[in-house]
Parts: C-alpha cells; structure tokens; sequence
C-alpha cells in the first residue's frame, strides 16, 4: 500500500491520541474511571484489561460512538467534543472484534458500500490499496460469506482502511482465529506501523501485545499501569537469577550466602531462584561459588518476567484489594 500521510495537517504531531481524566458511567455503573495517557503518532498501543476492565467502551468513547460522562480527550488533533464527531471519525477507523460484513455480497461489493458511508473519492483506487495491503487482491470478486473467519478479519481490516486512518482502532483482531490466520494479521499489523499508522490494539492475547506494541496500557476500570513492556517487568519485579544444577546443593545457605549481591533465594522444582542487586555482576561470582561447592552447573542466567506475569501480579492485587 502506498505510503499514508500518518499526521493530518495543522495539528499536533506529538500525540495521536491524548486522554486527560476520561470517564465513562452507565447510571451506578462505573466503566472506566479518570483515565489519562497519551499515543504518539505511528504508535503501537496496546490496551489491556480483564473482561469488564472497560477496554472495548474506551474505544467505543474514542470512536465517538458514546459520549464520556467526565473528562476530555482529543483523537486525531481534534477535541472529542460532539459537534466534532464526523470530523474526528473522517481521520480514524474502528475494527471490531466481530467483522461485521454482508455475507451475500464480494468483497468488492462489502468494501463499495462502506466507501459509499465514507463518501470517499477514487473507491477504486482505495479498494484497490487496501486489498493489497490486506493481500487479499485475488479474492476480491469471492462472496464474503465463503471465506473462512481469518480472511473476513482480513477484509474487516481493509475496510477500515479505506478512509487513510491517522489513528486505527483495533478490538480483539484476531480472536477466534487459528495460529497462522492470527500471524497473517501480525504481520500486516506490523506492515501498517511501517507505514506511520497509529495503531490502538486492545487484546486479551499477552504475547500478542508483548510482540506487536510500542507501549502497552492495563486498565481494570482504572489505568493500572502504563509504559514498555520492560519498564512494566522492572516496575514490579526484582531481578533475579535462575539456576538449574545437577543435583541440589547440600549446604545451599553457605554458598549463596557468600555472594555479596545475593538478597534472597529459593528452591523450586527445577532449581534455586536468587533475587539480586545486579544480575551482571552476581552472576560470575556465583558461578565460581558454586564450582567451588563442586556444582553441576546446568544453566545460569537471569530470570525474564513476561507481559502476561505483570497483567496477572497487577489483576491479582486488584482481586486481592476488592477481597479485603
């Protein structure tokens, strides 16, 4: 697909998307809650959240298809502000999780008519850019309703490409779809951010997330935690080693106990696990205690907590918190 302008003219270029204390309630029913952040432009944000979290009305507030009950926020460089909703929704698109296309007709008669909603100018020439960038060009002329469930994500995907998104709303893309249909949706997620489009994924997928986004965001009615998926890992959890050896260790007090960054340590199934100060620098020096202990050292090195570690230690605390 050609290159797309990513930044409309005359508006801010560092922030896509900006969120200054937005809520949304359904009468006692509080979805989200005085939430903030900010997506650059060419940006891939993930936003993650249990079910309920209020993930999907967030998006939903954005889109401008409900109004937030406290809060402001602007998308695209335009005030979310009801008299600018078709100004905003001219520069975005919103994919829901369920594609949504009318089965009786092609692809090309599916992708006409959301252009005809648009009132876009040159349908054929969008038609044509986005079946190519969705790889779909030799199934264009296929009803909708033959084509299995990863090819209609792939359609739903190139139609909401037609209008030239600055910013690209993504609900779940590829739940329900099997590991290669799912990859094929990585990959042009990815071809997209090439492109500068600014990407707003929200997913239950954590592997998805840690693999495709720039940043990633946890809401679970509140904004929990924002930031990298490193920066998430450092935040909650020390570092630590992990060490695997032949046989355990007889005395294993007297041997971690003489490395100096070595804070605390346990045993587990498969071997021991030492929080420490500086993994760099604890790591040689245990290495040369525990050969001097005379152990089989089968592996050595420093623990890495996943995305899906910090997404259930933060849910955790707030199960935790609402138990109490």
């Amino acid at each position: 697909m050609e290159a797309r302008r990513s930044v409309p003219d005359g508006t801010r270029r560092e922030s896509a998307v900006v969120v200054e204390h937005l809520t949304k309630r359904f009468g006692d029913r509080v979805a989200f809650n005085d939430v903030s952040f900010e997506v650059g432009y060419g940006e891939v944000f993930g936003f993650l959240g249990p079910n309920g979290a209020g993930k999907t009305t967030t998006v939903r507030t954005l889109g401008t298809l409900i109004a937030p009950s406290a809060g402001s926020a602007t998308v695209a460089g335009i005030r979310l502000l009801e008299e600018n909703g078709s100004a905003i929704r001219s520069r975005i698109s919103l994919m829901p999780e369920s594609p949504g296309l009318y089965l009786r007709l092609t692809v090309t008669e599916n992708l006409q008519c959301f252009a005809g909603l648009y009132e876009l100018d040159d349908v054929p020439g969008r038609i044509g850019r986005a079946l190519r960038a969705v790889n779909l060009e030799n199934r264009a002329g296929d009803l909708c309703g033959s084509l299995s469930k990863g090819l209609r994500q792939r359609v739903a995907l190139a139609r909401a490409l037609l209008n030239d998104p600055t910013v690209l709303f993504l609900d779940e893309p590829t739940s329900g779809l099997d590991p290669v249909a799912t990859r094929e949706v990585h990959d042009l997620i990815a071809s997209l951010r090439e492109q500068g489009v600014t990407i707003f994924l929200t997913t239950h997928r954590l592997e998805e997330a840690e693999r495709l986004c720039d940043r990633v965001a946890i809401l679970n009615t509140t904004l929990r935690m924002i930031g990298r998926p490193e920066e998430l890992r450092a935040q909650l959890f020390r570092r630590s080693l992990d060490v695997r050896l032949q046989v355990p260790l007889g005395n294993p007090e007297a041997v971690f106990g003489s490395v100096s960054d070595v804070e605390v340590w346990e045993q587990t199934p498969s071997g021991y696990i030492l929080t420490v100060t500086d993994p760099d620098r604890a790591a040689p020096v245990l290495a040369r205690a525990l050969v001097g202990a005379g152990a089989d050292i089968i592996s050595l090195g420093e623990s890495h907590h996943s995305l899906e570690d910090v997404y259930l230690e933060l849910i955790d605390e707030d199960v935790e918190a609402r138990s109490r």
